[in-house]
């Protein structure tokens, strides 16, 4: 598997353990696999839903801010990563 850099967590909200990522390259959509790399992270998982705004989208672009629920801490500046089959 290849990894494509796609985006970076800006920032990690604890109580509903969403991370809100800024996507800088390619695209992300409901049902890829992707890994969150950092200091003292190292996630990875499959992107059950995101939201922009509060609204359930099913495809992210470059320039989206979006918010993806996570199973573990993550912080600001991981990176954020596409696995390719």
């Amino acid at each position: 598997m290849t990894e494509q850099k796609i985006g970076e967590v800006i920032k990690f909200f604890a109580k509903p353990s969403v991370a809100a990522v800024k996507i800088m390259a390619g695209e992300l959509i409901v049902g890829d696999t992707i890994k969150f790399v950092g200091h003292t992270t190292d996630l990875t998982m499959v992107v059950d839903s995101m939201e922009v705004n509060s609204e359930k989208v099913n495809k992210a672009v470059v320039g989206d801010f979006i918010g993806i629920k996570v199973i573990e801490r993550v912080r600001p500046a991981d990176e954020v990563l596409k696995l390719i089959p």
